[in-house]
This record gives C-alpha cells, sequence and structure tokens, in this order.
C-alpha cells in the first residue's frame, strides 16, 4: 500500500511533466518564487557570478545537444592550463543537477574555483538537448534511441568537442547515476574514446537495476505494451511550465515542502537530514528532464534481466538487424582500461549496494571505491554534507592524475 501511495505522489508531482502545458498567468511575477525556478543552467551559472559560455554539439546521428562551460572559477585563476572536466548528469535529469545548489555547494563551481574548465553535459531528449537536424520532438523517431546512443554517440561527439576547444588530448569524466551507465558502456566499447579519459569518476554508478527497491525499478513488473498505452512510444516525464509552476506555487510552500522532499526519497532513498528543503523548489523545477520511452524500456530490461546489454528489439529478425545477431550484445567491462574511481551509498534505493558489489568485480582498472554509508542516490550532487566528504577526496585524487 506504501508503495502504491508513493508511485501516486510521484505520478501526481512529476506526471504533469508528459502533459503539453501552458505558461500559467504571472508566475514571472510572484516575488515568493526562487527566481533559480525559471533559470536555465546559463543562468544559474551567470547568477553566482561565474562566467559561462554555451554550445551546441551535434552527433553524428543529427541530434544538436547543450553543453555548458564554466571556463574558469572565482578564485585559483593563476593556473596556465586548466584541465578539462566533463560533468554528466543521470536518468531524468540535466546540466543543471551540478550547479543548482549554492556556488559552496555545487560540484560545479567548486572545480572550476579548484582551477578546472568545467564541461557540462546534456543527454538527447532532456529540456536542454531536444533538437534535433532533420527531425522533430513530434517524430516517434526523435525518441528512438536509449542509453546505448548516449554511450555511442552523445559523449563521443561531446568529448571530441571538448578536446578540440581546449587542445587538450585528454580529458576528466564525472558521471552521476546514468551517467556512469553511459561512460561504462562507452569507455568499455570504444577503446580510442577510452584513451581520451585522464580519470573516470563514477557516482553511485549503476549499469542495472536487479536489486533496487525503488518504485522506478518497479516498471520491470509492467508489461511494454502497458508502459506504452500509458505514456506513448516519444517523452517521458519532460520538464515544462506547469512544473515549474508547481514548483513555485506548491513546493516553495512550507507546508508542502516535506512531500516535495519525499518524492525524491521514495524514489532514491532516506537522507531527509541531508537535503537543503530551501532548494528543493528549485531541484523540481529542473527534475524531471524528460527522457524517451525507450530508455525506460531499456532499463526496464535492465531490471529484468540483471545484464549489462544492449537495447533489446524484442525479435530475432529486429535485433539481427540491429546487431547482426539474434541477441542484443552485453557490454564487457573487463575491457575497460581507464583508470576509475567510484563512490557509492549505503542507503541508495536505485544504485543498490548488491548490484554495485557486482560491478566492481569486474572493473579492470580501480583505482578507488569508497562507500557513504549513510548516503543515498541524490546526496552525491545535492548532500549538504557532499562538500566535506566527497569533493574534497575528488580533487584530492584528480590532482594526481591531473599531468597523465
Amino acid at each position: 500500500m506504501v508503495l502504491i501511495v508513493a508511485l501516486h505522489v510521484t505520478l501526481l508531482l512529476f506526471g504533469v511533466g508528459f502533459v503539453s502545458g501552458r505558461m500559467l498567468p504571472d508566475q514571472h511575477n510572484d516575488l515568493r518564487s526562487d527566481p533559480e525556478i525559471y533559470m536555465n543552467i546559463s543562468e544559474l551559472i551567470s547568477s553566482k557570478g561565474y562566467p559561462n559560455v554555451e554550445y551546441k554539439v551535434e552527433t553524428a546521428d543529427g541530434f544538436i545537444l547543450s553543453v555548458n562551460r564554466i571556463p574558469r572559477g572565482l578564485k585559483d585563476n593563476t593556473a596556465a592550463v586548466r584541465r578539462a572536466v566533463l560533468l554528466q548528469h543521470g536518468l531524468l535529469a540535466g546540466g543543471s543537477n551540478w550547479v543548482s545548489n549554492f556556488a559552496h555547494d555545487s560540484l560545479g563551481f567548486i572545480l572550476a574555483d579548484a582551477g578546472y574548465d568545467v564541461w557540462i553535459g546534456n543527454s538527447r531528449g532532456n529540456t536542454w538537448s531536444h533538437h534535433h537536424r532533420t527531425l522533430t520532438p513530434d517524430q516517434e523517431e526523435f525518441w528512438a534511441w536509449s542509453y546505448d546512443e548516449m554511450a555511442s554517440l552523445d559523449l563521443p561527439a561531446v568529448v571530441d568537442f571538448i578536446l578540440n576547444e581546449t587542445k587538450q588530448e585528454r580529458l576528466f569524466y564525472v558521471g552521476h547515476s546514468q551517467g556512469t551507465t553511459t561512460a561504462l558502456a562507452a569507455f568499455s566499447s570504444n577503446p580510442k574514446l577510452a584513451k581520451k579519459i585522464k580519470l573516470f569518476i563514477g557516482l553511485a554508478a549503476v549499469v542495472n537495476v536487479h536489486h533496487s527497491t525503488s518504485p522506478m525499478a518497479k516498471l520491470a513488473d509492467v508489461p511494454d505494451w502497458l508502459i506504452e498505452a500509458i505514456f506513448g512510444k516519444k517523452e517521458f516525464l519532460p520538464q515544462n511550465d506547469i512544473l515549474k509552476w508547481l514548483s513555485a506555487e506548491v513546493c516553495d510552500k512550507a507546508i508542502i515542502k516535506d512531500l516535495c522532499e519525499n518524492v525524491f526519497f521514495v524514489i532514491c532513498g532516506f537522507n531527509e537530514k541531508n537535503m537543503n528543503v530551501s532548494r528543493v523548489p528549485v531541484y523540481t523545477s529542473h527534475c524531471p528532464a524528460g527522457t524517451s520511452i525507450q530508455n525506460m524500456l531499456h532499463w526496464r530490461q535492465a531490471a529484468r534481466s540483471g545484464r549489462f546489454q544492449a537495447y533489446d528489439y524484442g525479435s530475432l529478425w529486429l535485433n539481427m538487424k540491429h546487431y547482426n545477431q539474434a541477441t542484443p550484445p552485453a557490454y564487457n567491462i573487463s575491457a575497460m582500461t581507464v583508470p576509475t574511481a567510484l563512490w557509492s551509498g549505503g542507503q541508495d534505493w536505485l544504485a543498490d549496494p548488491t548490484d554495485t558489489a557486482a560491478l566492481l568485480a569486474k572493473i579492470p582498472n580501480l583505482v578507488q571505491h569508497k562507500v557513504l554509508k549513510d548516503w543515498e542516490h541524490l546526496d552525491f550532487i545535492w548532500g549538504m554534507d557532499a562538500p566535506k566528504r566527497l569533493f574534497p577526496d575528488m580533487l584530492k585524487l584528480m590532482e594526481k592524475y591531473k599531468y597523465t
């Protein structure tokens, strides 16, 4: 019963994202609302006084990805060469995750102040990467992808763009949640790309959700046809004006903030003392940021099978067409040579410790793994104690690989 109620609350607050809403009157003039609710990523960065540049990167299959850059910080601007670091968000999220806390709490700003050239990615189909050279979001073809394409097309395009712009040969990669999934898939199957990575830092890494206790993982129990009947075959939980209005008018009210906060806990795990409740309206105004139904079906497959493999098209003929074999190919993590450091949470309902243990055993060049026993899935990006318990360790490790 608790699970059913939790799912209904989740859909109540997040489900409006798949309804095409119009701008509600006077919402931008409500002085009670946090102005960051209505900001894009560039504005979030600028509002803290940091320089920023926004780029559009085209993938080989025509998607236009938005990439934000913080070229320098407000401190330590004497570095002759600022090493590039790419931050990649998780499922149903966006690049705003890295800059939606205060400057001293957000990894994007902390890295910039530590002397790094910070680049923030946005996966295809999310709020900020919603364009294609020839297709439109109204077409089913626009949404015919999953994290396979993020790994094989998005990540190589963005990495090459950054290295070309910075004239550097290699960069640091930091991924959270699905941002680790795409990295593990890409770096294990694309040796040329793997050589361009100094160090891969994975936060709440996940390659399947076989042991997950999150309600999101319960999608594994729902048949494909029912998911498509409810949500269609295109977009899943996009951000829109109705959700921003709810963030401002509902989640910004003290009496309701606990409810909005608890939606995150229901999905990701429980660590109430580590979330800054005053920021919840900003979080909910930027997340969910949308993905494709096919991507969600891919995660459903991972939850059911427990295997880290490409999307299963459901028939021998279609799999033969896409892969030249009857079943989808597996990603061979043991072939990945990139130096890898992982941090995991003991209370993470999505990246369950059992699944994490299985992943660790497959990584051949694991240079570090730390468990934060009381942390859940979102503490890695929004946790109030992350600037003390996580980010300094990351910076210390990155310093060792700075000149490799």
